[in-house]
């Protein structure tokens, strides 16, 4: 078992390095990880690193694992896959999924593990925590048999959530980018793709996932009446502008959050 690891951290907005850090042994319960790949979440960890995580967010953003504070120093990152090289029997030599940050070897409490199962490959694995905010954005919309929608944002984000739309019975989903190479990965997933300017209304809801203020409004313009947006994006300290005038109130448009903190509330264990 090595003894020491490397890890990135965040020195300071703009400023990464990459850091020797000591690991101790696994004791009871725990488990040794060498990671075989560490996913970056482009939007959130974009804020981050440049140091734009509002201060009244700083408990909220907080990630498992994570040291340090923000905007710096901090280690950050939540989407790791390693195999166990010590601990619980049941778990040696296992390929498992940990929301850790970016570190080349790490020691957590085996219950911060899921096994991935042999037939998933790490590289698939590690996009676990992405797929996990996707599934609860389909729990929050709680789309219908049937439904229009649409996903703005050929992302990563993006794609996954399109993804489970296109299995659902009788659900059309079309994909909007301003990238035209996304129409491949579109058509692969099963939706259609369009570009924004070839947009028109009439979706039951859309999700949105490209972080930007033109991507939200095209979402809602997007919308038949009584339509709901799904926001995906998260915009750091950026201001989001929003024209909520025209159509907006006679058309009994919605803008409903959605993010992977919390679990929606019909899907929850506990209160």
């Amino acid at each position: 078992m090595q003894k020491e690891a490397l890890a990135f951290w965040l020195r300071e907005p703009g400023v990464g390095e990459i850091r020797a850090v000591p690991l101790a042994s696994p004791g009871p319960g725990e488990v040794a990880v060498r990671t075989l790949r560490s996913a970056i979440s482009r939007g959130t960890e974009a804020l981050v690193f440049s140091g734009r995580v509002p201060a009244s967010q700083y408990d909220v953003m907080r990630a498992p694992f994570q040291e340090g504070e923000f905007p710096g120093p901090v280690k950050y990152g939540y989407l790791s896959v390693g195999v166990v090289e010590d601990g619980p029997e049941r778990l040696r030599g296992r390929t498992v999924f940990c929301l850790h940050p970016h570190q080349t070897a790490y020691v957590v409490p085996a219950s911060a593990v899921t096994v991935v199962p042999d037939e998933v490959p790490a590289d698939r694995a590690v996009l676990s925590g992405v797929v996990e905010t996707a599934v609860n954005a389909l729990w929050d919309a709680g789309p219908l048999v049937g439904d229009r929608v649409g996903v703005v944002g050929a992302g990563t984000l993006g794609c996954c959530v399109a993804r489970l739309l296109a299995r659902m019975p009788g659900v059309s989903v079309t994909m909007v980018d301003v990238d035209p190479s996304r129409a491949r990965v579109a058509s692969s997933l099963g939706c259609r793709f369009i570009l924004p300017e070839q947009a028109s209304d009439g979706l039951d809801m859309v999700f949105h996932a490209s972080a930007t203020s033109s991507g939200l409004q095209l979402s809602l313009e997007m919308l038949a009446t009584e339509g709901t947006v799904i926001e995906l994006s998260w915009y750091g300290d950026d201001e989001t502008t929003l024209a909520l005038g025209g159509s907006f109130h006679s058309r009994r448009l919605a803008v409903k959050a959605s993010q992977v903190g919390t679990v929606s509330r019909p899907r929850r264990s506990s209160p």
